[in-house]
């Protein structure tokens, strides 16, 4: 394979995690108020392709959060315990939102490097053509 066809293949793996960690990150906000829901993580990992020499971003399997649930008291509900407590979850909307930023502007930066390189290409392609 090409570098420029090396360099789209990076950024494009970079591309599917980010967005792989923005559906995440969706569900976590969606649920903030889910009773019992545990905030989703997600990793990234290299994935080394032996055969290009590319070293590609690959996305972890979801681990769930294992913080503490927030105790919320609230006697009226059809979850609470016996002493009137139910379990929240635990999803910080401020740690989510940071981490949507990120993830926002990791995927900018993927999609620019992505354009960059075909750009690059393009025009090596048209001074041959020459």
């Amino acid at each position: 394979m090409s570098d420029f066809a090396n360099s789209r293949a990076v950024s494009s793996s970079g591309l599917q995690a980010q967005a792989t960690r923005l559906r995440h990150l969706s569900e976590n906000i969606s649920n903030a108020d889910t009773p019992g829901y545990r905030r989703k993580m997600i990793p990234f990992e290299t994935a080394f392709a032996a055969a290009d020499g590319v070293a590609k971003v690959e996305v972890g399997r979801v681990r769930l959060d294992q913080t503490e649930l927030e105790k919320i008291y609230d006697p009226s509900h059809p979850l609470a315990d016996e002493t009137g407590h139910l379990s929240g979850s635990n999803v910080n909307l401020l740690i989510e939102l940071a981490d949507a930023r990120e993830a926002q502007r990791s995927y900018e930066a993927n999609l620019k490097m992505f354009e960059q390189s075909r750009k690059m290409s393009s025009g090596l392609m048209d001074l041959l053509r020459r």
